[in-house]
Order: structure tokens, then sequence, then C-alpha cells
């Protein structure tokens, strides 16, 4: 997984048909995403249930490009190992979620995987300011994580205050929650270079119509390039 900061569009598979996931994914990719985003919640550290390691290693072999495995679950520490064995390429841990982040983002690291860490709408950029050095992804979420679809939350001065901070450190900023073609173009001027986008991409199309999934995408893209 070489390091780029040209756009990648990460579609989040919360917002696939949970029936025909292996046939989703083959679809999406094949229409052009960069990434596979998954979320994992716990009914605890957020307000809904979706996936956990053995849906993950399910969804691997399909995954052709890059797993990324968005964690929103406290704790963490110990389903690390688990998420390295079911394939995560990325495995992103809330700064939140645990009084320890330096040592689960070591953890992801030690367990051959890419290290992210998520902050939510209202922490402060400041809070990854001594963690640069450990991690390979920021998640900046902009809605308050646990369901799909909701509005966008402006965090583009936290993405730019991020950006300053990075420097020329191979860390990608990841944006989450409500990307569309209004919204990409915002946070790509201000530094993100990862964009999720759940119901953006899979709405209106299936894997019986797998081209709406390419066309929703391209119009993120194209969004970004106008607006440059």
């Amino acid at each position: 997984m070489s390091f780029d900061r040209s756009i990648k569009i990460a579609p989040s598979i919360l917002s696939a048909d949970f029936a025909n996931f292996g046939a989703e994914i083959r679809a999406i990719e094949d229409q052009g995403a960069d990434w596979v985003h998954v979320d994992v919640m716990d009914g605890h550290f957020v307000p809904n249930l979706t996936f956990g390691p053995l849906a993950v290693k399910a969804f691997r072999p399909h995954v052709k490009t890059v797993m990324d495995v968005h964690l929103m679950i406290a704790p963490v520490d110990p389903y690390i190992d688990a998420y390295a064995d079911a394939g995560a390429d990325v495995l992103t841990a809330h700064v939140e979620a645990g009084p320890h982040i330096h040592r689960t983002l070591q953890a992801i690291r030690g367990a051959g995987m890419k290290a992210g860490v998520a902050l939510n709408p209202g922490t402060p950029a400041e809070a990854v300011a001594h963690l640069l050095d450990l991690t390979d992804l920021i998640c900046v979420m902009t809605v308050n994580p646990g369901f799909g679809g909701q509005k966008f939350i402006d965090m583009t001065a936290k993405v730019r205050a991020l950006r300053g901070m990075i420097g020329d450190r191979p860390v990608h900023i990841e944006i989450d929650g409500g990307v569309d073609p209004n919204t990409a173009p915002l946070v790509a001027q201000a530094g993100a270079d990862v964009l999720v986008a759940g119901s953006a991409v899979f709405k209106g199309g299936s894997v019986d119509n797998p081209a709406v999934y390419g066309a929703n995408m391209q119009a993120i893209r194209k969004s970004i390039s106008g607006a440059s």
C-alpha cells in the first residue's frame, strides 16, 4: 500500500445491500472505488451495531483494493489481532475510545496494519498532535458516528489545521460523513485525500445496475476537479 495524496474514494459498505456484500464490493471496485470502507460499530461506543471480525474476514476475498476498517468500538485493544487476522489493511481507532491511544496505535502497527486515528466532530485537531509519527491516517468525522445518511458538519477548519500539523509526513486525511458532490470540494481543498461516501455512492444503483455507482463516484470526482 504505497502513499500518495491523490483523491481516493472509499465507499462505505454500510450503505450496500447486506444480503449481497461480495457482489457489492466487486461492483464498486469495478466502477472505480479506490478503497473499501468498513464501519464496525458496537452498540456501546456508538448507538448502532454492524460488523465484527468474522464479517470483515468474509469481505476480504472480495476486496482487491484497500480494506479500510473503521472501529467505532470501545475498548479497541482486545480486538486488534482479530482484525489483523481478518485482513484489514488500515485499522482506525477513535482517540475518544480509550485512555491509551499511543498503545493502541503501536499495537495496530505491530500487528502489521496501517494505523488510523479518528476524531469525532467535538474533538479538536490538537488531540492528535502528539500521535502524528504513530499514525498513517487521520479520520475526521463530519457527522456524529453511528448511522449513515446524516447531514454533513463542516470541519474544514479542522482539516486545514491537521494538514498544517502533518507537514510532509506520509499521513492520509480521511473524511467520513455526509460526503457528496456538494461537500467533497470543501474538504478536498482543505487538504483531505480519502473521502468515505456511503449513500452518495450507492443511491440509485444495485449489483444489477452498477453503472450508477460509477456515475455517483464520478460526480464526486468531477465536483473536486471543477472546484480546484
